[in-house]
């Protein structure tokens, strides 16, 4: 599995449309995606899976990029946006690319999912690869998202076991058995397991959300001194050590973003689909940022910690450029600018 900085061909990405997820009909939230999407196509290609009720939006929104072929509409059905976890992941063979269609049960099925159907989810991995015309690797039942876990370029892999052993994921195989799945699939010759994620986190510790590989040998560590969060963090830190890696603390954000009144507002929730409340924490962190061609996407959210965190990234990618993104609409849905992103490797 390629690492995320090395060259993209293109990005994966889904328009947003599912009421339960984005508020008043996605207004806010496509204009951010639409933000997103307009500086990766400045180097690499987008392709947007859209449904025929989003499309005129979708025109409305990046009609210049639609017409200039930096941005393709592929129409395809699906239950939420999130392509970094329903979209494939990329591996390559001998030089060519393959994408691994990953069991999706909407982030643990029928133990804690976030919702009921998730039919159309699972189906969009086989479905874009078809389109790009990719090679193919069908990995059901195996579930698995692409938030769950961050490649090196060269053998490692990073996951949590929050996640990956969670009962709603693959709870008839046991932790050597899933890292032999992810050996098998990924061509990684070592699983590095951090115990938990961030705090509240709804996909159950996600790693994409709390440590990144910034190069073969560094990571970013969201960090936190206190409380549980403190905890976690502490003990994914002595375990990062303790395999060698360098490890650069990025501050989560100082004040906790939280879901308010008018967002609640703006939400129409099916049956059976996880629902809202004012106050609600959101797992709000800096590490949810997306490599592309043009840079690094970093999520702010308007906190004390929003330039600090530009800064340390900026020191651990000195020779790419940070495009900050006001990102409070996306952790409103569930998720950041990396859960929304899949990148598609150069062959």
């Amino acid at each position: 599995m390629p690492a995320e900085w090395e060259e993209h061909s293109g990005t994966i990405m889904i328009w947003p449309e599912r009421p339960g997820s984005w508020t008043y009909g996605a207004k806010y939230a496509r204009s951010v995606f639409a933000e997103i999407i307009c500086n990766i196509s400045t180097c690499e290609k987008v392709h947007i899976a859209v449904s025929e009720q989003g499309e005129a939006s979708a025109h409305e929104l990046l009609g210049a990029e639609i017409a200039s072929g930096r941005v393709q509409l592929w129409k395809v059905k699906t239950d939420d946006c999130w392509a970094r976890d329903m979209a494939p992941t990329f591996v390559k063979e001998d030089g060519k690319l393959s994408g691994i269609d990953w069991a999706f049960n909407a982030w643990g099925g029928n133990y804690n999912g976030l919702y009921k159907h998730w039919q159309n989810d699972d189906k969009f991995a086989a479905f874009i690869c078809e389109k790009l015309n990719t090679g193919y690797k069908n990995a059901h039942p195996f579930v698995l998202e692409g938030g769950s876990i961050h490649s090196n370029g060269n053998g490692i892999v990073m996951t949590t076991e929050e996640c990956l052993l969670s009962k709603g994921r693959n709870p008839d195989l046991s932790k050597e058995q899933i890292e032999q799945k992810l050996k098998e699939y990924l061509g990684a010759e070592k699983i590095i397991w951090l115990k938990r994620g961030i705090v509240g986190d709804e996909t159950d510790g996600h790693v994409d959300n709390i440590c990144a590989f910034v190069n073969e040998n560094t990571v970013v560590l969201a960090w936190s001194d206190e409380g549980e969060q403190g905890e976690i963090c502490r003990e994914n830190y002595e375990i990062l050590t303790a395999n060698g890696l360098n490890v650069i603390k990025l501050p989560m954000p100082e004040k906790p973003v939280t879901i308010t009144q008018f967002d609640l507002d703006g939400f129409v929730f099916e049956d059976g689909e996880d629902t809202r409340e004012v106050g609600e924490k959101l797992a709000a962190s800096y590490v949810n940022f997306y490599i592309c061609n043009a840079g690094i996407l970093v999520p702010q959210f308007g906190d004390k910690n929003d330039k600090a965190a530009v800064k340390v990234l900026k020191k651990a990618f000195h020779d790419k450029k940070i495009i900050p993104i006001h990102a409070t609409q996306l952790i409103v849905g569930g998720g950041n600018i990396h859960c929304l992103t899949q990148q598609i490797p150069k062959e």
